[in-house]
């Protein structure tokens, strides 16, 4: 019984729009994934859905279930899905409304879509044998790897060249190196991006690499209803050959569900992706406070609504933001989607809707990374500042060539003299002078100087861009 709180709100009801969505993806942020739109929303499952049932009547007619077709008619066929109008998938979700069932209302529409055409005959065999799952399983893992082709790898592929670009720009640029947070050795601002360029690859080329399975055996998968109408065909070949057309490779161990493996396997490969570039976010914005990074101010933006003088990193702290979103649905895919009870229950059906929410917000995470990027340029002045400033950096190498030299406990000497202490320039050749070693080896260690104590760090660079690109030939 509603109370009467209850029956005195009024219910509004406000059109779909960047304004009213519930979600930022699609309000927000609407412009910025809309290209996911064919392939991750409502419409996109329901085409995707009629191409699976579409081209499964064209493998019936192969083993002759169905009737031989005429070549127009399969051509009909291959290509129903992607061709359905919207307003033919609007029929599905309004049969829906009646049979509370996506996957059933789909089959009525396609049904009715034949009805009147050449094809009219073979309807009664539309989703013969299937159970629901034998098509969503296909349907969701074809959205999800020609989303991530189509979408998202080109993006990621474009990330790593403006990467690689700016890396081979600044390959020379030295500047402080830091662990713990504390200065440690030298590198180079192209170094420390060529790293994250590979690491970015290295993924990237996994991802392109999983193999996602499909199944298609019916309700608990023993192909029972399938053998039963038509003993004589072997079901399991036709099966592997049918997910095979599909692009997916055949599972035949399955209860009604195809189990979830490699679904995760494959959003637990965008998660590594995306802790790479939530890794490069956060050294680009501590770069950034650090002034070692200058952001290039874009006439009309604003940073802060009250100090006039803000320029923020927010792309970077966008992107970070929201791989973190992309992330935590990953974990609750892995943890929820690896169980089903018994030969299955529906608790997945509903989550694994969301695996456009996990595309779009890495999408967008990736977009404004790139942004974040783009939008600033090496303080190389203060970069070499902060470098110079401070030559007590050079105990590591001083220490090392006098222990290869023989000099017996080199590093306790050198660690009695640097451990936290801070020197110039002055002060650092004092120190070596005043070292118990030979002038030669002073007038090698003062050949060192922090700028040029980088090893092989712009080799890296030329070696890094080199495989990135040859892993793509």
């Amino acid at each position: 019984m509603k109370s009467k709180a209850m029956e005195k709100q009024p219910k509004q009801s406000l059109p779909l729009t960047e304004l009213t969505a519930i979600t930022p993806l699609d309000g927000r942020y609407r412009k910025d994934v809309s290209e996911l739109a064919p392939f991750v929303s409502e419409f996109g499952i329901i085409k995707t859905r009629v191409e699976v049932e579409a081209k499964y009547l064209v493998a019936l007619s192969k083993v002759n279930v169905i009737r031989p077709l005429l070549p127009e008619e399969e051509e009909t066929l291959e290509n129903f899905g992607q061709s359905l109008t919207f307003d033919q998938a609007s029929r599905v979700k309004e049969i829906e409304d009646g049979t509370q069932h996506d996957v059933k209302a789909m089959e009525l529409t396609f049904r009715e879509l034949l009805s009147g055409t050449t094809l009219e005959d073979i309807i009664p065999m539309i989703h013969f044998g299937l159970t629901s799952e034998d098509v969503n399983n296909l349907t969701y893992r074809l959205m999800t790897k020609r989303a991530t082709e189509q979408v998202a790898l080109p993006v990621l592929d474009g990330f790593v060249d403006n990467l690689m670009e700016t890396a081979g720009t600044y390959k020379n640029t030295p500047m402080l190196g830091r662990t713990h947070g504390q200065p440690a050795e030298p590198t180079t601002y192209g170094k420390e991006l060529i790293n994250f360029a590979v690491r970015l690859n290295t993924q990237i080329l996994k991802l392109k690499q999983i193999e996602m399975t499909g199944k298609l055996d019916g309700a608990v998968g023993n192909y029972s209803t399938f053998k039963a109408a038509y003993p004589e065909v072997n079901w399991i070949k036709f099966s592997e050959d049918f997910v095979r057309s599909l692009g997916l490779e055949p599972n035949i161990y399955t209860t009604q569900i195809n189990p979830y493996e490699d679904f995760i396997e494959y959003f637990q490969t965008y998660q590594r992706i995306n802790n790479i570039v939530i890794d490069f976010d956060q050294d680009m914005w501590r770069y950034i406070s650090d002034n070692w990074l200058v952001q290039k101010v874009k006439e009309g933006e604003v940073g802060s609504s009250v100090m006039t003088h803000k320029v923020n990193p927010i792309k970077l702290e966008n992107s970070e933001g929201n791989l973190g979103i992309s992330n935590a649905i990953i974990n609750f895919f892995t943890e929820k989607l690896s169980k089903s009870r018994l030969q299955r229950d529906l608790s997945d059906s509903t989550v694994i809707r969301n695996l456009g929410v996990v595309i779009g917000h890495s999408l967008l995470s990736y977009k404004n990374a790139v942004s974040g990027l783009n939008r600033t340029r090496p303080n190389e002045q203060l970069m070499l500042d902060a470098l110079t400033s401070d030559w007590v950096i050079l105990g590591g190498p001083t220490q090392t060539i006098l222990r290869r030299d023989s000099l017996q406990d080199a590093y306790a000497m050198l660690a009695s003299k640097t451990r936290g202490k801070h020197m110039d320039k002055g002060q650092w050749y004092k120190l070596v002078d005043d070292l118990p070693i030979t002038e030669n080896q002073k007038t090698e260690i003062k050949k060192i100087t922090p700028q040029s104590y980088i090893g092989e760090a712009v080799k890296l660079v030329e070696l890094g861009i080199e495989e990135i690109k040859n892993s793509r030939k």
